[in-house]
């Protein structure tokens, strides 16, 4: 199993406010629906081969629709959301790993986790540590109060 992970990021909210907006997947619609217009076009354009409800994220890809599942098993609350491929021809998760520094202070690190044959981890592995990368950013700049 291959492991991409992200920079540490320092989000300025408590932890169970974080865990609390990420760990339900439904509440994403709305703040892709608030803030369209701020994504690049190619991303609008595929909003519609996205579904949301409250236990995992829908897609629609080439290879038929994949859902990353809320993964009850491995979620620790309020420490660690994970979420599993449900339908998906490669084994892969996503975990969001939370750590309360004081009571408005959270750390978050994003991890990609993939199971794929060796040649094909050498070619994508530098796309994945950077969308593992970008993925934690994001994480940074969601307005959670607003979520």
């Amino acid at each position: 199993m291959e492991r991409f992970q992200s920079d540490v990021q320092c989000i300025a909210h408590n932890i169970n406010t974080i865990f609390d907006k990420l760990s339900n997947p439904s509440r994403y619609k709305q703040l892709l629906e608030d803030n369209a217009d701020k994504l690049p076009e190619e991303a609008r354009k595929n909003l519609d081969k996205v579904q949301f409800d409250d236990d995992g994220i829908a897609i629609q890809s080439p290879m038929g629709a994949i859902k990353l599942a809320v993964d009850q098993a491995t979620t620790i609350e309020p420490t660690r959301i994970a979420y599993t491929a449900v339908g998906s021809p490669v084994k892969f998760g996503l975990a969001i790993d939370l750590k309360a520094i004081d009571e408005n202070t959270t750390e978050e690190v994003a991890t990609i986790e993939l199971d794929l044959p060796f040649f094909m981890a050498k070619m994508v592995a530098p796309q994945l540590k950077d969308g593992a990368k970008k993925f934690g950013e994001l994480l940074k700049m969601i307005p959670y109060d607003n979520l």
